[in-house]
């Protein structure tokens, strides 16, 4: 007998017991299809085993190309079931990005969403190693001359309840990181990893098994993954999934379905409330609000608070290579201690540390490393890379940040987006703080351009909000009298939008790339 399975804890082990106290409790919900989490469970160890029947074997690369879909979270839990380690991609990448991710996986199988035949069409001639795609969507929507299984197939035949070859220990996914730098990195996150930090979640984050929560932002992301879905399903929460993350859908859903519980990134939380349908919008069901990937400003924290006077905050930091939550700030902790990542959560020890190694000194910059069962296992096929992330036997973030006298941890920036102008180091996201006080300040980032004298130059671009009428003058004039003289901007710059990422993170690259030669004159 096989005594380690007695007590194993595998993703699939972690739905089963749910399904166990839950049978009958909405599980996942999209549009008018509802399954419990009998219905669930039922579907996850069928697709298993349709997965094993295509030749898919434990500790294969099962590549999945999606938006948000009922059944991408199937897919989550089928791979997991019969072992194999998942590898969502992002699907705004282009095809030689997201080639570079299935060759460098070495995914045996492509899981195709229904929007995704295109894309999948051009990574059949970049990636030959996968010998199956498997359609998501529609029996209709399939086209016929590209050969591929549809994914009714996997749900038919013999179920796989569980493989003998599962463990803790052994790789759950595989998330690649952005390629700001250097090639994208594959962290390998173990079932154990994930789950550890499931309990971090639950604890600090305070899910529950009364929660009903909107997942809008990309199921491929890890944040929307594995901090709100998989703690979720852990505990026997109803999840309702979207795919269109616009703010009249999510205002419809909020109100239609007795949300409780929505996470998304400032910028979405800004689109809400500046959508035309907010006031008339009934959130009294809403009792939990999240955000991520960015510092909440103070003037939007509040505005969210008055218009939703029930609801509480959490602001969640973090990354993929810590499943990916590290600390999180309470909601009494939110105007006492504006701007700040919070406190390490239940299962992880942070420090603040500078190049030789020691802590810091309370209120200086240091990075952020990190120790905690919820690290990634390795990079992928990178051993290099992996022994400079764990040198000194703690993670290296890359994220620069202070610490105070009670233990809260305020990220400054990444070590990439700090501003260093004139000799002096200017954090973008304090002098977002102080722009956001503004009124008719839509949406705010700052970063550095190439000066001749500066050698940085402090640069605001800015998205006003519709009808409000700002000039750079009043801007910097309103900086100067908040700011210190080397942080406050040398220039503003007004645009229509500020490039994103699909999980609503503000692509500060992208913005010192088209605004690269603004100072050459």
């Amino acid at each position: 007998m096989n005594t380690a399975n007695v007590s194993r804890q595998t993703l699939i082990d972690t739905l089963r017991r749910t399904t166990t106290r839950h049978p009958d409790k909405l599980a996942i919900k999209q549009h008018d299809q509802c399954w419990t989490y009998q219905d669930f469970y039922q579907r996850c160890t069928a697709v298993a085993g349709g997965l094993s029947r295509l030749g898919i074997e434990p500790g294969d690369r099962v590549a999945i190309l999606s938006r948000n879909s009922s059944t991408f979270a199937l897919a989550r839990y089928a791979v997991a079931a019969m072992g194999g380690v998942l590898v969502p991609v992002n699907f705004m990448l282009n095809a030689n990005e997201a080639a570079y991710i299935l060759n460098h996986c070495e995914a045996r199988l492509l899981l195709v969403g229904k929007d995704e035949l295109g894309n999948a069409q051009q990574l059949s001639a970049l990636c030959p190693a996968i010998e199956h795609k498997v359609w998501m969507g529609s029996e209709e929507g399939l086209a016929t001359h590209e050969k591929m299984t549809p994914f009714a197939d996997l749900l038919s035949g013999q179920a796989l309840v569980a493989t003998d070859s599962l463990d803790a220990a052994l790789p759950a996914q595989i998330i690649y990181t952005s390629g700001t730098e250097s090639a994208p990195k594959g962290a390998v996150l173990s079932h154990a990893a994930i789950i550890w930090q499931y309990a971090s979640c639950l604890v600090d984050a305070e899910i529950t098994v009364s929660d009903v929560h909107l997942h809008s932002m990309p199921l491929y992301h890890c944040a929307q993954l594995d901090a709100f879905l998989g703690p979720s399903i852990q505990v026997g929460g109803s999840n309702i999934i979207t795919d269109d993350p616009s703010p009249e859908n999510l205002l419809s859903l909020l109100a239609g379905e007795g949300i409780t519980t929505f996470f998304a990134p400032p910028t979405i939380w800004i689109a809400l409330l500046n959508s035309p349908k907010f006031e008339e919008t009934d959130l009294s069901a809403l009792r939990k609000g999240y955000y991520g990937a960015a510092i909440m400003p103070v003037e939007i924290m509040k505005k969210i608070q008055q218009s939703i006077p029930q609801i509480r905050l959490w602001n969640l930091y973090g990354q993929t290579e810590i499943a990916p939550v590290a600390t999180i700030l309470q909601p009494a902790d939110q105007l006492r201690k504006p701007g700040s990542a919070g406190k390490p959560v239940l299962n992880v020890e942070s420090r603040i540390i500078d190049d030789a190694g020691n802590d810091v000194e309370i209120g200086e910059i240091g990075e952020v490393v990190h120790r905690s069962p919820q690290l990634l296992s390795e990079y992928f096929k990178d051993p290099e890379r992996t022994a400079q992330a764990f040198d000194g036997g703690w993670f290296h973030s890359g994220d620069l940040a202070t610490i105070d006298d009670e233990g809260y941890i305020t990220i400054v920036d990444r070590k990439k987006d700090m501003i260093k102008t004139g000799g002096e180091n200017v954090s973008g996201r304090e002098v977002e703080e102080a722009i956001y006080q503004l009124p008719g300040i839509a949406e705010a980032a700052v970063i550095g351009l190439p000066h001749p004298r500066w050698i940085e130059a402090v640069t605001a671009v800015i998205v006003t909000q519709g009808g409000e009428s700002l000039t750079e003058e009043l801007v910097i004039d309103h900086c100067a009298t908040i700011l210190a003289g080397f942080k406050v901007p040398k220039k503003i710059l007004f645009v229509d939008e500020l490039p994103r990422n699909p999980s609503g993170k503000i692509l500060k690259r992208d913005l010192r790339d088209s605004h690269a030669h603004v100072f050459d004159s």
